[in-house]
């Protein structure tokens, strides 16, 4: 590997820690060889997933999201790989043979995150996040052990609906704030809540019921992620941020009603240990 290939899985890895500290421990966690193509990957994942916090106005996300996909699509200026995160990412790409187009779609899905539009169903919410957590997955384990990639793809579909209605409940004061609802909105109705009662917090016990059934599909898919199975050794660090799942989810429907207000999201330490226990016993 050349220098400047390092320097910037360097970068990455440096940025990941501020960004998103699960998927920077299933980094650390990973072969050192794999760490740095890793953190391209993960990186690249939390860039995009952050633009809402960094772009305050729709079109201004709209261009940051356009500028990674001309980056994709060879289109970008040639400054674009004096990025060094820009720079890790194609070479991770390179180096790894990953699907340029499960980026790009990657890219495309995150649109939703820049507007308020409702999440229409629990099927738009699986799309969703088969394109973004799933594809993720997917992608990391074709970094580690490609030969095995396409065994744990099942289980990498369901795992990543269930991190994406774990990572949904812990962001629920944010999204509040912004006037956005994950929640799918077939869920809402079947638990007597509407979108407003859900963002101004007036009925409790109806958020409480709304959540509790958003915790059951996360179960749902984390179950049928257990029953998929097909991980190999090689491909747990992959799935490492999925073990968290079912800790989030209790969380959430211990908190009830009070997860709008706070976030649930446990201590870091106990994150670690879980995460590192997972490595060692698989992640479900």
């Amino acid at each position: 590997m050349t220098d400047k290939r390092q320097d910037n899985y360097a970068h990455c890895l440096a940025v990941l820690r501020d960004t998103d500290r699960d998927r920077y421990l299933a980094c650390l966690l990973a072969p050192a060889e794999k760490r740095g193509a890793l953190a391209a990957l993960y990186a690249f994942n939390a860039e995009i997933a952050r633009v809402r916090d960094v772009a305050r106005e729709a079109l201004a996300g709209e261009i940051r999201l356009q500028w990674w996909r001309d980056l994709l699509e060879g289109e970008a200026d040639g400054d674009a790989v004096a990025n060094p995160l820009a720079a890790g990412l194609m070479a991770c790409i390179a180096e790894h043979r990953l699907p340029v187009a499960v980026l790009t779609d990657m890219i495309e899905a995150r649109i939703f995150d820049v507007y308020n539009d409702p999440m229409e169903s629990r099927s738009a919410l699986e799309g969703y996040a088969g394109e973004t957590a799933s594809a993720l997955i997917q992608l990391a384990s074709l970094v580690l052990d490609p030969e095995s990639a396409q065994k744990s793809a099942d289980a990498a579909g369901h795992a990543g609906v269930a991190q994406t209605v774990a990572g949904s409940l812990l962001m629920l004061p944010i999204h509040r704030r912004r006037g956005q609802v994950y929640l799918p909105a077939d869920l809402l109705a079947a638990t007597g809540l509407t979108p407003e009662a859900l963002l101004d917090g007036s009925d409790k016990a109806a958020a409480t019921r709304a959540i509790e059934a958003f915790a059951g599909l996360g179960r749902e898919h984390f179950a049928k992620a257990r029953a998929a199975n097909g991980v190999s050794q090689a491909n747990r660090p992959a799935f490492l941020p999925a073990a968290l799942v079912p800790h989030i989810l209790e969380a959430a429907e211990r908190a009830g009603a009070a997860a709008l207000e706070r976030p649930v999201q446990p201590a870091q330490w106990r994150r670690q240990w879980w995460m590192w226990r997972a490595m060692r016993r698989g992640p479900f």
